[in-house]
């Protein structure tokens, strides 16, 4: 049990980060740097009103300030896996002005489950200090109920809306890297694609166990 909790656990984190390491090198050859490359991309789509921000939580497009926001790291690179990360962001942005409905109806049961997700964050980050210093062996049984159940909403919402990502990566970020990045990059890049659309389920799955 214990080894195929830590091989769960630990084997697709590193999928993802030896993933996006592999192709992180910088390309002194590449004309732009990933966000050059995204400002571009912004203009040819006429996606309006959609910034490029970078963030210290994780690359994500954020629909309610239409806004890529790409850790900073990646933004001045011109490496395959910079690129390919902002491009995959932007595709969130092109679903959102196509008014995509699965990322509709993510949205919507994001909103919907989010009090859940808060009450375990907020039971596993404040309130087991307290729990374990009142001792009481019922009461911590419940909390850690409580916040296992949160994560396991967290990693089903990400399962049942993974068609987002995958449709972010290969119907809306591909089509365009296969136009605008050199053909010998191109696996590379569907590789980096792949793990970007599954950064997610992987991410809360390593949290839940």
């Amino acid at each position: 049990f214990y080894i195929l909790g830590f091989f769960m656990y630990a084997v697709p984190g590193l999928w993802v980060n030896y993933t996006l390491n592999k192709h992180d090198d910088a390309l002194p050859n590449m004309p732009f740097t990933a966000k050059e490359f995204g400002l571009n991309l912004l203009k040819e789509q006429n996606l309006d009103g959609v910034n490029i921000e970078d963030t210290k939580i994780g690359d994500h497009y954020d629909t309610s300030s239409k806004t890529v926001r790409v850790k900073p790291e990646r933004l001045d690179k011109k490496s395959i896996t910079s690129i390919t990360v902002m491009c995959h962001e932007i595709g969130h942005a092109i679903q959102h002005k196509e008014n995509y409905k699965p990322l509709k109806r993510r949205n919507v049961i994001i909103r919907s489950t989010s009090w859940i997700m808060q009450l375990g964050s907020g039971i596993l980050l404040i309130g087991f200090p307290i729990i374990f210093a009142t001792g009481s062996y019922g009461f911590i049984k419940i909390c850690l109920a409580i916040a296992a159940f949160s994560l396991l909403i967290s990693a089903l919402i990400h399962i049942i809306t993974l068609d987002v990502e995958i449709d972010a990566s290969f119907n809306k970020a591909y089509p365009i890297i296969k136009e605008k990045v050199p053909v010998e990059y191109h696996q590379a890049c569907k590789s980096i694609l792949l793990a970007a659309a599954f950064t997610y389920v992987i991410g809360v799955f390593r949290s839940f166990f």
